[in-house]
């Protein structure tokens, strides 16, 4: 990594870019962190790309192969890599060396509304590094919010810390240990930082524990002792003791942070702890970027699309501009761009206000040609869209402002693999079928909700977890993998009790051997 401490500054034509850049989106009304713009080479870009932006990341063989990838898909015409930016307090950005001055202006005018959601979407609150993991207001925050958001400097102490335990135990050992948690990363609570509760910790579960009283027959002072004995009182405390400890279930409550349970209960050494809690922490980090990829790039999207040809482009730009921007929105059939959907939603929901088409009277509406021509010209599209960007995520965004208007006007539909013509085909056309389609696929990143239920199972100490079932199996061969990597950690038996063939099943790994056997639920 040496090679970053090569000059990477703008040069003084690229800065005179960004501030003008800059000016023209306050004017606009975004409001960011600082951004650091730097420029790289392809090489370098690919480098850092594979770390996801972190050059100072943990060293992993994962990053490697991945850099390969890049460079493979670059060296081969296949794809390139425009702009990278990372959510910290500043922003960094990395631009490409030897991109055209319109690419590098269009991918500066992305990269601030890029900024400007990370600052201002609820979601990204929970990197804020001084909230300490406990209450985020999604709505309250103060007038001079400048959030702890150094993650930068928080991936390189993630880094020092995982190049100590390789020193120490050796690199295939430390490695294939990464391997196994990277495999679990999936199993957190998304919502956690947002409970407004942090944690109890196993100390203060402990704490917490009341003591047992018994109830004391009703005697005059001087018969108590003959009443209430002690030797009867110590007797009963004893049996209602016994009687609560099977009630006692760790956790208590299903537990959906299962990175969180196991750093807390499982039998691990101390670096592997370590270790643990260094993929847990990044991955809650990258936690808001799905769960707003549509909103996210359609938010940089709209504003580059603005401010290029409104304020920054000249006449000799727009046919390079229109060419390049056309190949980011393009949508290929069967699959779905976050761009694009995302920018066209914006751009949708900005006229519905703008034309005060929303309400019980346009909702009313029965009358084809009114509703056509409706246009009340409230002029709230723009105040509209900032607030949709604060307070949503691509779950709601989807859910409230996907209309029935909006899917036949971009021809959306869902679709599926014909075993009978041996291809993919259009299934439905449906608004009611497409929505459902779209929100099934972005509820928990498309992800099974998997919770430990009980850390004692069958009273043999084995690891119980419950998949709940949304209608589909898990896959045989990931479940497999994760239940390996559960027991790596476990250090007992663990299963998970699903449904296969909507008949209920227990999936148990014991260290040697794979079964599947009937369960009860």
């Amino acid at each position: 990594m040496s090679k970053f401490a090569l000059n990477t500054a703008l040069p003084r034509y690229l800065r005179e870019q960004q501030e003008r850049v800059e000016a023209a989106a306050r004017d606009y009304g975004l409001d960011f962190f600082p951004v650091v713009f730097e420029i790289l080479s392809y090489d370098q870009m690919n480098e850092i790309a594979a770390y996801g932006g972190f050059p100072s990341r943990y060293p992993h063989w994962r990053f490697g192969m991945e850099y390969e990838q890049l460079s493979k898909s670059y060296e081969y015409g296949l794809s390139k890599i425009y702009e990278m930016v990372i959510n910290n307090n500043p922003s960094y950005a990395y631009l490409l060396e030897g991109n055209s001055l319109t690419d590098q202006k269009l991918v500066m005018a992305h990269v601030y509304g890029h900024v400007d959601f990370f600052k201002h979407n609820f979601c990204f609150r929970a990197t804020d590094l001084d909230q300490q993991g406990s209450v985020i207001d999604p709505v309250r925050r103060s007038e001079t919010y400048d959030p702890d958001r150094r993650w930068i400097d928080k991936m390189a102490n993630h880094g020092s810390r995982i190049a100590r335990h390789i020193e120490r135990h050796g690199i295939n050992k430390v490695e294939a240990f990464i391997d196994q948690c990277l495999s679990l990363e999936n199993l957190i609570d998304p919502w956690m930082p947002f409970s407004g509760k942090p944690l109890p910790k196993k100390d203060e579960d402990e704490g917490e524990e009341e003591p047992v009283e018994v109830p004391r027959l009703r005697a005059k002072e001087y018969m108590d002792s003959f009443i209430n004995p002690e030797e009867y009182l110590e007797a009963k405390k004893k049996k209602l003791e016994e009687k609560q400890k099977p009630d006692r279930k760790v956790p208590e409550r299903p537990e959906r942070d299962v990175l969180r349970f196991l750093l807390d209960h499982a039998p691990l050494e101390r670096w592997e702890r370590d270790v643990l809690e260094v993929m847990r922490e990044e991955a809650y980090y990258f936690v808001p970027q799905r769960q707003t990829k549509i909103m996210n790039e359609g938010w940089a999207a709209y504003w580059h699309s603005k401010l290029m040809t409104e304020k920054i482009l000249d006449a000799s730009e727009i046919i390079d501009y229109a060419d390049n921007n056309a190949g980011v929105m393009a949508t290929a059939p069967g699959k779905l761009n976050p761009y694009k959907l995302g920018v066209e939603l914006y751009r949708y929901i900005e006229d519905r206000w703008n034309k005060g088409r929303f309400g019980r009277e346009w909702e009313e509406c029965n009358d084809l040609d009114a509703k056509r021509n409706w246009d009340m010209r409230l002029g709230l599209g723009r105040q509209k869209i900032f607030q949709v960007r604060s307070l949503y995520n691509d779950v709601t965004f989807i859910d409230e402002f996907l209309t029935p208007e909006f899917v036949l006007e971009h021809k959306l539909y869902t679709f599926g693999f014909s075993g009978r013509n041996d291809r993919f085909e259009i299934e439905s056309r449906e608004f009611k079928e497409v929505k459902e389609k779209m929100l099934f696929q972005l509820t928990n990143f498309g992800d099974p909700y998997i919770r430990v239920v009980d850390s004692n199972y069958a009273n043999r100490g084995e690891l119980l977890l419950e998949h709940q079932h949304a209608g589909i199996d898990l896959r045989a061969d990931y479940a497999r993998e994760t239940l390996s990597s559960l027991v790596r950690c476990w250090k007992r038996p663990v299963a998970v009790a699903t449904k296969m063939d909507n008949k209920p099943v227990l999936l148990r790994y014991d260290g040697k051997e794979h079964s599947m056997t009937p369960y009860k639920l």
